[in-house]
């Protein structure tokens, strides 16, 4: 009784929009994320101020194992999007080409240049989409291979349990403060965040996942695996992110990339 009345409480509290537009679901655990909060507003604020200092005066956003550091802590709301502008080399290319977008926009439909900036995560192939995920299952199969051992055995592809994961950038599939402080880094770093966030996901909730007896269970273990606590505590699971996994270099992936690519290619 005392925690449903805790959790009617904070539900009281908690705003059913988030501070970000968006509409809670109906699972949200409001007493949870008010205990969670309660110490993460202490950190946004140290963070704020040392965004402050570093951004001061204005000057363009440079790439720097400073601001890594500061990126992988998390960037305050208020400066994401000049921080994400410029890291991501959006802003330099807005700089070197005045007026180009509003040029776009007041301009005849280019099928072409549509094609040229979707990548193939979103072609009908869904080419990008598909490499990626086996990417994963190879580095699962070498870093976690009990989980791997566990999807050959009932035969299940990774597209069926991950594909959320990859084509949302997990949007809907875990809490939004804990989506923008992976796009944070995604930003800065490249897609390799997406693998880290993915092993580390399967990682520490391996045991939980090697109870599936069934392809619905193991299907189901993938949906609970983005739920609860350990989500929510952004600031904690991000550090979690890049010591979880191990070592992760860009060129590995690429390699994982080419090597996959090909064999999909080859399948037809």
């Amino acid at each position: 009784m005392e925690s449903t009345g805790r959790a009617q409480a904070a539900r009281d509290r908690v705003p059913r929009i988030d501070p970000y537009g968006f509409e809670r679901p109906e699972d949200f655990d409001y007493a949870a994320y008010e205990e969670f909060f309660s110490t993460y507003l202490a950190i946004l604020t140290r963070r704020a101020i040392k965004w402050s200092r570093l951004l001061k005066g204005g000057a363009g956003v440079q790439k720097s194992m400073t601001l890594k550091r500061y990126i992988r802590k998390g960037v305050p709301l208020e400066h994401r999007a000049r921080v994400w502008m410029g890291v991501s080399g959006a802003q330099a290319q807005m700089d070197q080409n005045p007026g180009y977008y509003l040029h776009l926009l007041q301009g005849e439909k280019d099928d072409s240049l549509e094609e040229a900036i979707r990548t193939d995560y979103y072609s009908p192939s869904m080419l990008g989409l598909k490499t990626d995920q086996e990417v994963l299952g190879e580095l699962v199969r070498t870093k976690l291979p009990a989980v791997a051992a566990l999807m050959d055995s009932h035969g299940l592809l990774w597209t069926l349990v991950v594909s959320r994961w990859f084509i949302c950038l997990f949007v809907d599939v875990l809490p939004v403060e804990t989506v923008l402080r992976i796009w944070d880094c995604l930003f800065n770093e490249g897609s390799k965040i997406i693998f880290r966030v993915a092993l580390t996901l399967i990682k520490q909730h391996q045991a939980l996942i090697l109870e599936a007896t069934s392809v619905p269970d193991i299907c189901e273990k993938f949906k609970e695996i983005t739920r609860g606590s350990f989500v929510t505590e952004c600031h904690t699971f991000m550090r979690k992110i890049f010591s979880e996994p191990g070592s992760l270099s860009r060129a590995s992936i690429a390699r994982l990339r080419e090597r996959c690519r090909a064999r999909l290619l080859a399948q037809g």
